[in-house]
Formats: structure tokens, sequence, C-alpha cells
């Protein structure tokens, strides 16, 4: 297992991360696992023992059972809270007035509390803002985050399915106060959807904000398991959306199969492989109802793709460049050497 920084800081996590949206929920989250208690410590073991130091929830998994299973694994098998990094995020709705769910002073505060109490732990990793809340100043978000890191409550910021521009803005309350940045987004990528190609990744890049990955397969549409008849079985059903059409998710899994049984491996750990050599990217999330689909994953970590598989990749995914942006790039491109 490989280990990349956090944004700018010096915490090292694993460039794959266990996502726990399995965990806990009943049957309400069925179709995402709905793992219980023992079904989750053997997924968080095999984890852990594959080198894996990265962990990621959120309050609004399985209406917190997903951190309260993710705290008792640890301490079921055992594992110092030191050795592992625990995400977790706040801004979900967890209650049915209007001040339960965004990401308001009042909600992060009281979100964070019982979030520490769920994970039975004194402190939080990476603490992130799940969505954009259009009803909070972005101001008031990043010094309540602010004021937690300086508690101890919590050791980094970070957000989730954030915009450029909303980071952006972030970025640059943070600088002008003098107050804790985030530096780490979490935001959806994979093979067939590359929206952060255009504004995310560049301004990553830029600010040296790390990027965790979530759904890089798809739901296991990229796994290979389905024909383009419509067979197989898997929590997508098979079900392709319009905004990814039939069409291309099966011209893609016929590039990613020849590229996949040429290296031994499945399709699935080819598209995360793809995924983790894309820039700016921190790590790379992936769920699991058991030790086998950890381990099948974690393999994606060893696969080593050549110029021409990465090449191929490439252009069966690539999604049409908007006209503004290819106006700008001719209009730079003389001076990209001297960056």
């Amino acid at each position: 297992m490989r280990y990349r920084r956090l944004g700018r800081s010096g915490l090292l996590v694993s460039e794959l991360c266990l996502g726990t949206n399995t965990f806990g929920g009943g049957a309400n989250w069925k179709t995402l696992g709905a793992l219980d208690q023992t079904a989750a410590n053997a997924v968080v073991g095999a984890a852990h023992e594959a080198g894996i130091n990265f962990i990621d929830t959120a309050d609004m998994y399985g209406a917190g059972e997903s951190e309260q299973i993710v705290g008792q694994s640890l301490r079921d098998l055992g594992i110092a809270r030191g050795d592992m990094v625990l995400a977790t995020k706040v801004g979900g709705r967890m209650g049915k007035t209007p001040n339960d769910l965004g990401a308001s002073r009042a909600h992060i505060i009281a979100g964070v509390e019982a979030s520490l109490k769920r994970l039975n732990t004194d402190y939080i990793d990476v603490y992130m803002i799940h969505f954009a809340d259009p009803a909070t100043p972005i101001e008031e978000t990043v010094r309540a985050l602010d004021d937690l890191v300086r508690a101890g409550k919590i050791r980094y910021a970070g957000c989730s399915n954030f915009p450029a521009w909303l980071f952006a803005k972030a970025h640059g309350v943070a600088a002008r106060e003098a107050l804790h940045r985030f530096e780490i987004m979490e935001s959806h990528y994979s093979l067939l959807t590359r929206d952060l190609d255009e504004e995310v990744m560049p301004m990553a890049a830029d600010a040296g904000l790390g990027l965790l990955i979530w759904g890089p397969l798809l739901g296991g549409l990229l796994s290979g398991k389905y024909g383009r008849d419509g067979g197989g079985e898997g929590r997508m059903g098979g079900h392709v959306p319009d905004s990814i059409g039939r069409d291309r998710l099966f011209d893609a899994i016929d590039v990613l199969r020849p590229i996949a049984d040429r290296l031994g491996a499945s399709p699935a750990q080819v598209a995360l492989a793809w995924v983790l050599q894309r820039p700016a990217i921190t790590s790379v999330l992936f769920g699991s109802r058991n030790p086998d689909q950890v381990r099948d994953n974690v393999a994606a970590s060893d696969l080593v793709l050549s110029a021409e598989d990465v090449a191929a990749l490439d252009t069966v995914g690539a999604r049409p460049v908007s006209y503004a942006h290819t106006v700008v790039g001719n209009a730079a491109k003389d001076r990209m050497p001297y960056r």
C-alpha cells in the first residue's frame, strides 16, 4: 500500500480509503449493504491487514449507525486509535427540524459532538462539510471549523461535493483571516464521469488541495459484471443512468476487459488503477461487503498501467470539452511551457 499527503498537511493516508456507507442502517440501507457489527469487523480487519489506514464515514450513513460501528470495530479488533485516520462528515439531515442539517455553526458544533460520541474518540482526524449549504455564509462555516481545530476536536477540515468556486471562496476566507483551511475535498469521479477535470482538478493542483474520490466504479457498473443484455447481479441492478448511457458504458467495458486480461486483473481493478493515477488525487474510496471484496479492490494499488492503456481509457471515457474552455485553452497554449 502506498501513502500520500493529505493536501498540504504532513498527514499521510493510504491511497485507497475504506468507505463505510455499507455499515448499519437496517432495511433502509439494504441496497448498500447494511452490514452488522460482525460483518463490518471482518471488512475493517481485512482493510487494516492490507495497509489501509484511512476510513471514511458520515453522520448520516445509517442514521449514525455507521459511525458507531466504525468506532466499535477499532475497539473489537484492537486497532490503536492513532494507527487509523478517521474521516467523517456533517451537513446531511439528522432530524426533522430546520436546523438538523446544513453547515451553520450551530449544526457543525452539535454534529461534531454527536460524531465524537458515536465514534467513541476524543478527536476526528478529518472533518468535512458533506454538502454545500446555500443558507449559511461560507465565512461562518470556515470559522466554526477553525474553532474545532483549535479546540482539538478535529485535526483537519475538508469539504465534500463542493463546486470549485465555493472551495475557492472558502480558501480565500481562510487565507485572509488566518484560519485553518480545507485540506481535502471528497468528490465523485470515475472513468465515465469526469466533471472534475474541467475546474476542480486544476484548482486542486494549484491550491495543494487533496481529492478523495467516491463512486469510482459507478456502483459496480464498471466492474464488468453486467452485460449489454442487462444480465448480472449487483446494487445497480444493471441500470445505467441516462447521463452515462448504455453504449458508452459498454464501450468502456470493452476497453477495460482486454487490459484486465493482460494484467491478470479484473475490470474493476483497472478502473480503480486508472483513477489512482489521475492528478491531484489523494485517495480513492471503495465500499465492500466482505473481506474478499476488500482484497480484490486493494489489488488495484499494485497495478501498473502502460501509457497505451492510459491513453485508451482516457479516450473511451472522455467527456466533451466546453466551447469556452476550448477557446481559453487555445489562447493560453503558447504560455503553457513557461508555467
